[in-house]
């Protein structure tokens, strides 16, 4: 995809105290979590998109609600370095999930034409989250999207 890089989007910045978003959002969605310094070493998280509980934080992967090169091809590929990296650490908005790697790496960049979760109990919450990212950040939905997201939304 012409420009795309996903070093155009800085992510996992330092929050304070040499602490990470990565880290903080392995605290915000995990319980009996164990830290060394900031770094989260252990816990227990269910990753929503496919059920699984994981215990190890080597098996966790951060998701973008919207994948960074999703939101290029949305109109990130307008914004600069410092917007993207604001989008790509947002902690604010429902953008920033533990799930685990199998289900993030099987989601790829693919929007929910393309991709939903296997666990078909997460798709209200995920449309709606898709939905609330894209209409904050001013991202455009593509028909095919528009009409994977109602779908979704009649599971509510």
């Amino acid at each position: 995809m012409r420009g795309y890089s996903r070093d155009r989007f800085p992510h996992w910045r330092d929050v304070g105290k040499n602490c990470d978003v990565r880290d903080t959002v392995l605290q915000r969605d995990g319980a009996d979590i164990r830290l060394s310094g900031c770094n989260v070493v252990g816990g227990r998280w269910v990753s929503r998109y496919d059920d699984r509980t994981l215990t190890d934080p080597a098996d966790v992967d951060i998701d973008h609600m919207v994948p960074l090169a999703n939101a290029w091809r949305s109109g990130a590929n307008k914004w600069n370095d410092a917007k993207r990296g604001d989008f790509a650490n947002d902690l604010d908005r429902p953008q920033l999930f533990a799930v685990s790697k199998t289900s993030n790496r099987a989601k790829g960049d693919q929007d929910p034409s393309q991709w939903k979760p296997p666990n078909r109990n997460d798709w209200c919450r995920y449309a709606k989250d898709w939905i609330a990212v894209k209409h904050y950040w001013r991202l455009s939905v593509t028909d095919a999207e528009k009409a994977a997201l109602r779908d979704m939304l009649g599971s509510c």
